[in-house]
């Protein structure tokens, strides 16, 4: 079965999800409220639509039979649910694919959380993301699934990138580790999801849990430069954004998307991820 699907939100997540989409014989529709970005897009095969344009959004719903959200939410919840909403009510039977992030669980002192684990978000950032999951979820004529993600990276997004341009940080915080995943990772998870119809949420995130200094360090030593000193995560320097990040500390689960997904990550730790994204790098 091939889908048309339209992914409200095209950037870093959302290109990779498209480029793997179409590989797989899929459709794609992606939003832009830019007309010169919509232009490029169609150079390059998409169809694209603007999202301020409630006639052309509610064709492209028509015309979807999936749908992945990526934006960001505000104190009212996801946008895109207030820009779709209205045209998804009359409709049933689509997949929806909302991410979320690994945020909604707050801080587990290092511990291990599930799926299932109680949704105790510590920030701002999280408690919206709740929010705008209960939106989604409450679209009960169609199949929801919910991604919560942790930190992203892949090729012009990494620390070998920040490390090479000067804009890398070595911060420090005593037994604090965090989950990340490779993009092309995260979005063969999002188009088995997709292809499987599943209704169901789910934490894409690799094998290993580690320091965000360790990780950097072994970016440096990849490429043979001395890391950067190191930053207390509490420095008042920091900004408050970074110092929030930092105050959560968990190790997150991915057996279930493994079990149900059949998912197989082809970088199941940073190590791999930043040898390969180094690799091509290289003159």
């Amino acid at each position: 079965m091939t889908d048309t699907v339209l992914i409200f939100g095209y950037g870093f997540i959302g290109k990779a999800f498209a480029d793997r989409a179409r590989a797989s014989g899929h459709t794609t529709i992606a939003t832009a409220r830019d007309a010169e970005k919509r232009a490029s897009l169609e150079a390059e095969g998409l169809a694209s639509v603007d999202p301020g344009d409630a006639q052309a959004l509610a064709q492209a719903v028509a015309d979807a039979s999936a749908l992945l959200i990526t934006p960001a939410p505000g104190d009212d919840g996801c946008p895109a649910y207030a820009s779709l909403e209205p045209h998804l009510k009359a409709t049933s039977g689509k997949w929806i694919g909302y991410l979320s992030t690994t945020g909604v669980y707050g801080d587990r002192d290092g511990g291990w959380v599930w799926e299932d684990s109680p949704l105790l978000p510590s920030s701002t950032e999280g408690r919206r993301r709740v929010l705008a999951e209960s939106q989604w979820r409450g679209l009960g004529q169609h199949r929801v699934s919910t991604f919560r993600l942790p930190g992203l990276y892949g090729p012009g997004r990494n620390v070998i990138e920040r490390l090479r341009d000067g804009t890398a940080r070595r911060i420090h915080k005593p037994g604090h580790v965090f989950s990340r995943l490779h993009h092309d990772d995260c979005a063969t998870a999002l188009l088995a999801a997709m292809e499987r119809r599943t209704n169901d949420s789910f934490n894409l995130c690799d094998d290993r849990p580690a320091p965000a200094d360790q990780v950097l360090i072994h970016a440096a030593r990849l490429i043979g430069i001395a890391p950067p000193p190191a930053i207390a995560w509490d420095d008042p320097a920091l900004s408050p954004a970074t110092r929030r990040f930092y105050a959560d500390n968990k190790r997150v689960s991915n057996a279930r998307a493994k079990a149900v997904l059949g998912w197989r990550l082809r970088y199941p730790t940073y190590v791999e991820g930043l040898n390969a994204i180094w690799a091509a790098l290289l003159p």
